[in-house]
């Protein structure tokens, strides 16, 4: 999708503790509140910072590791924006004396846009409107009035799942992820509005009109079921952290099959896997 040219230099970045790489982060995102620019945390920093509340959840994370045993769990910073906020956005990180990539920033500038802290700590990729992957997830285009409203600093955990499941090659570290979000949150199951749950109800609504997403999303669901058996086998995960995340998995799974799909879901289904259901996706090379 980016093109797989090399278009940035080697970075070499400086580890921070998760809780420093947490803080700065947030840091971010609230100077941009305070200007009106709406930019919220994604992906395994999102769930980290819904899961402070949960000391478990932590824990499991350092055991498991995303990556190896022993590496920094984060090492740059990943956010969503909207394109109508583009030069204020880049007019933000100009002032907190972020380098831009302006080779990046100036083919993608509409889409995505790239910089990189100061000091040498990380760097930050911020994605417009949404991410566009394998599948897209779509955040809304109207500052004020879209999904990046909906919680604060990070999306929501209904978008962190979609973000993760829409991989068509998912890799272990997002399994990982899938693992923490569900050990911390339970699905919203029709209770009131609340940003510690998952809402079931929007991820049965996109996936039941988009049958590629669906399938990759069951997929994604049976391999984060098989990595969660090898944890508990190994003893890395406890039979109530084992027991938690099956049962909520399972769950999902039955409303994804439960849920009424749309028509263009229902013709899109007709030629299944026969013809490519995902994106081929190439990344910017840092």
């Amino acid at each position: 999708m980016w093109g797989g040219e090399n278009l940035t230099e080697a970075q070499t970045y400086i580890a921070l503790t998760d809780q420093e790489f947490l803080r700065e982060s947030v840091a971010v995102v609230e100077a941009a509140r305070q200007r009106n620019v709406s930019l919220r945390i994604l992906g395994s920093l999102a769930i980290y910072a819904h899961s402070v509340h949960v000391p478990e959840c932590i824990t499991v994370f350092h055991r498991l590791g995303r990556v190896e045993e022993g590496k920094p769990l984060f090492t740059d910073l990943d956010l969503a924006g909207y394109a109508k906020q583009g030069r204020f956005i880049s007019g933000l990180f100009k002032d907190l004396q972020f380098k831009s990539d302006d080779v990046v920033n100036g083919f993608f500038g509409d889409r995505r846009l790239i910089y990189y802290e100061g000091t040498g700590k990380f760097h930050v990729d911020v994605f417009l409107d949404k991410l566009e992957f394998s599948h897209d997830v779509l955040f809304g285009s109207k500052p004020g009035d879209g999904r990046l409203e909906l919680d604060f600093p990070t999306i929501t955990l209904a978008d962190i799942v979609l973000e993760k499941l829409q991989i068509h090659q998912i890799a272990r570290k997002d399994l990982v992820d899938l693992i923490i979000l569900f050990l911390g949150h339970d699905l919203r199951g029709g209770e009131a509005p609340d940003i510690e749950l998952i809402d079931d109800e929007y991820l049965c609504e996109v996936l039941g009109d988009d049958w590629g997403f669906w399938h990759e999303a069951l997929q994604n669901i049976e391999k984060t079921r098989q990595l969660l058996h090898s944890f508990e086998q190994s003893g890395r995960l406890d039979e109530d952290q084992f027991g938690r995340v099956r049962d909520r998995l399972a769950d999902f799974e039955r409303l994804l099959h439960a849920t009424p799909k749309t028509r263009k879901w229902e013709k899109r289904s007709r030629a299944g896997t026969a013809k490519p259901w995902y994106r081929e996706v190439e990344e910017v090379v840092r």
